[in-house]
């Protein structure tokens, strides 16, 4: 605040856990300044994560930043166009989510906004992001930073303590210690990367017949009588490390769902660019074998859906009325080239919509050339993945390991999110339906060496 009180430049970076209160600080700084006749931009690394912030967008939107990025990159902006003159006129930038972006896309916007900012300046005096005040945030614990050194820190759990009462504070406490310990890799041995820990026996679905179906019962106790309940959806969901596992939880409850059930069917072609000669064998890409591909980010060949079963955006529709990649929805009417749904995430709930099909194109290294999807950008969503889930805040979660995790801090995100220890329950089991108590936690300690 004291740089933009004195029209300093300045470069800051706010460094919370999961349940701290960023969210709050930003909305904070943005309604201080913004009373006074200033613009604020807020903008985030991820579609849902700009939900939570007033007037958020993404900041490859904003700021016009290429998606694929190199060393040399530079954001889609003249010093003369509407982008520029508005960043002109900003006071302060806040970016949430940081860490989530690679480390082109920084450097494209300081590059950019230096040529923005030199066309007014004398000589060629490179100041970052053209000395503008702007303020990254973000948990180091969920995404390998890009920015070390120089952080401000919050530490507080105010997720878990919000709504704790008074006898159950200690205990609030002593769980929020344990996710922290966990996320800092100081639960289970002292290794770099890959640790076998346990979870404490109040957490676990253990010592049932039927263990799938208890963890569905915990977060979706009396499920058939609250079909037409959307708050009841609103904050709860399975998480799985992996596609697999959620589609099987998806489908189990989609079959448990009351109602008649509808197929969507997408068409896949191949895109026009990869008929480079006549020899080009199209029956090696044939349309059984375009429809077959199962890619992430992408909705199925195949959609079946219900009235009143929950699902996910895949893509930012209209950000303004919160419809953006990880949108959480209840399905209201099936039509045939439309589905009407009611929002049921935090941001813009109960508001109603149109979802139509969208063409859309994969970018994925492993397949050797690009076609072209025709569907819903939607998919089933009783559960989802870790990774999806990552920036939300939920009640009722049953996080179910049938693999381990595989990346640094995905654990750590599953337990992190719920609000409280009452609302969380994990199974872990192998394929054999073997339960366990202890799973892996992978983190990489040199992450917080220099923080």
């Amino acid at each position: 605040m004291t740089a933009v009180e004195k029209k300093k430049s300045g470069v800051f970076f706010v460094y919370g856990h999961g349940g701290t209160g960023k969210t709050f600080l930003w909305k904070t700084l943005a309604a201080s300044i913004r009373s006074k006749g200033e613009i604020v931009l807020n903008v985030t690394s991820s579609g849902i994560a700009s939900l939570l912030l007033t007037s958020g967008t993404t900041a490859h939107s904003r700021f016009h930043i290429p998606l694929i990025l190199n060393e040399d990159s530079l954001c889609h902006m003249k010093p003369d166009n509407d982008v520029a003159s508005l960043i002109k006129k900003t006071t302060l930038i806040i970016w949430d989510e940081a860490p989530m972006v690679h480390k082109h896309a920084f450097e494209a916007l300081d590059r950019s906004m230096n040529d923005i900012f030199n066309a007014q300046r004398s000589g060629d005096s490179h100041m970052l992001f053209g000395g503008k005040v702007i303020v990254f945030g973000g948990d180091f614990r969920q995404i390998m930073p890009v920015i070390p050194n120089a952080v401000l820190r919050l530490t507080r759990n105010k997720r878990l303590t919000a709504n704790s009462e008074s006898s159950e504070i200690e205990q609030t406490r002593d769980f929020a210690k344990w996710i922290l310990d966990l996320g800092e890799g100081k639960v289970g041995g002292d290794n770099d990367g890959e640790t076998v820990i346990e979870i404490p026996h109040d957490l676990l679905i253990f010592d049932c017949i039927d263990p799938i179906s208890a963890l569905i019962e915990f977060v979706y106790p009396s499920i058939l009588e609250n079909i037409n309940n959307s708050v009841y959806f609103q904050e709860r969901a399975i998480l799985a490390p992996k596609n697999e596992v959620v589609q099987e939880i998806n489908d189990c409850l989609l079959s448990l769902f009351p109602g008649e059930e509808k197929e969507y069917l997408s068409s896949d072609t191949l895109c026009e660019s990869e008929h480079l000669h006549d020899e080009f064998d199209k029956t090696l890409y044939s349309p059984d074998i375009l429809d077959g591909l199962k890619l992430s980010g992408i909705p199925n060949h195949k959609i079946l859906l219900k009235v009143g079963v929950p699902i996910m955006l895949l893509r930012n529709i209209d950000q303004k009325s919160g419809l953006c990649n990880g949108t959480r929805l209840r399905v209201l009417t099936l039509g045939n080239r439309v589905i009407e749904a009611q929002v049921i995430a935090e941001s813009n709930f109960g508001s109603r919509t149109f979802i139509p099909r969208m063409s859309l194109t994969p970018i994925d290294k492993r397949i050797p050339f690009k076609f072209q999807r025709r569907q819903f950008p939607i998919v089933v969503c009783f559960a989802m993945t870790i990774n999806k889930s990552q920036g939300q805040s939920l009640s009722k979660v049953g996080l179910f390991l049938r693999q381990p995790v595989f990346t640094h801090s995905q654990l750590y995100v599953a337990l992190s999110i719920v609000k409280s220890k009452q609302g969380l329950k994990v199974l872990i089991m192998d394929y054999d339906g073997i339960i366990d108590s202890k799973t892996t936690n992978v983190v990489y300690k040199e992450v917080f060496s220099n923080i």
